[in-house]
């Protein structure tokens, strides 16, 4: 989990802050009234699934959409809706690959310097400091697509990073990585949070990646929710998780409000039913179905998607139609 960031000095403006912000798509409202600050320093998440929000929220930031609506500001400086300025300053980084994969891996830095106009002696240096953060530098002459997909990723956060941004924006970061990837990416963010102070962004549907957030908006349905730490969302959830997997859940579900007065909810795993103490209440679930009723009843600790079923009512690995 990343480390805490500093709490927000009296009289030092947001990295980034967000009021109002609304877009909408002939009678459909896609966000509604987006308001947000993020701290210097932060690794602040947009937490929702597909549907949510969440990839027009980074379009904004990414200064490929206008909103209809809605401020922004960048150290406490208002700047355009629309916020180019925002991608001018901030480091982006796509969820579709945006590497060229004909040329080798210092190429590609060394022309994402040039586009922001990073000066030549500057660039070299930065160029072979980024890659030897990303453990590239014995591979800096390959073509990128020899690389595997865990290297491209992080050297699509070294890209983003070449022009020394203090703030970095990510579109669901680690798509597609496997666990030992995902380590390494995120061992990688947190270094230079660490290092340099650098401030991230970044939309995600997995609940492994918003425990490494500081802090987590909740986004569903075009509107934020809620907003707190991990651990603050997941204590909304006071006790252990019941859940029964079964056959016809909602019958399940409705013998359980009925014959033990459990209050239930239906989601992707099965009937779930919160409790103080959940394993007394195992062996008494188990009872009062007859052999063969019920595949499993299992007790756990709740999630951060628990905890984004609880606050919207809808699964976080869903997608969320009109």
């Amino acid at each position: 989990m990343a480390a805490p960031a500093a709490a927000a000095s009296p009289g030092v403006p947001a990295r980034l802050a967000l009021e109002g912000v609304a877009v909408r798509r002939g009678g459909r409202e896609v966000l509604r009234g987006v308001s947000l600050e993020v701290r210097p320093g932060e690794i602040f998440g947009l937490l929702g699934p597909n549907g949510a929000g969440k990839s027009t929220l980074f379009a904004i930031l990414a200064g490929l959409l206008r909103p209809d609506a809605g401020r922004f500001f960048l150290d406490g400086r208002e700047i355009a809706a629309g916020a180019r300025e925002l991608r001018a300053r901030a480091g982006i980084v796509f969820q579709e690959p945006g590497l060229d994969g004909k040329l080798s891996a210092r190429e590609n830095l060394a022309l994402a310097a040039a586009l922001h106009r990073v000066g030549r002696a500057e660039a070299r240096a930065r160029v072979a400091a980024l890659l030897d953060a990303a453990g590239l530098s014995a591979r800096a002459r390959e073509p990128v697509e020899r690389l595997s997909g865990g290297l491209r990723r992080r050297l699509e956060l070294a890209r983003a990073l070449v022009h020394r941004p203090e703030l970095v924006v990510m579109d669901e970061p680690t798509v597609g990585l496997d666990a030992a990837a995902f380590r390494a990416f995120w061992d990688g963010v947190e270094t230079l949070r660490g290092a340099e102070g650098t401030t991230f962004v970044l939309t995600t549907h997995r609940p492994d990646e918003a425990e490494r957030c500081d802090r987590l908006a909740i986004l569903a349905r075009g509107a934020i929710v809620a907003c707190e730490a991990p651990e603050a969302l997941r204590a909304r959830l006071a006790g252990d998780l019941v859940v029964v997997d079964a056959d016809r859940p909602a019958e399940v579900a409705r013998a359980l409000a009925e014959r033990l007065g459990l209050e239930t909810r239906l989601g992707p795993a099965g009937v779930t039913v919160e409790r103080p103490s959940g394993h007394a209440l195992v062996p008494r679930i188990v009872e009062l179905f007859p052999p063969g009723r019920l595949r499993s009843v299992s007790l756990r600790r709740p999630t951060l998607a628990d905890a984004y079923l609880a606050v919207t009512g809808e699964a976080l690995d869903g997608e969320v139609r009109p």
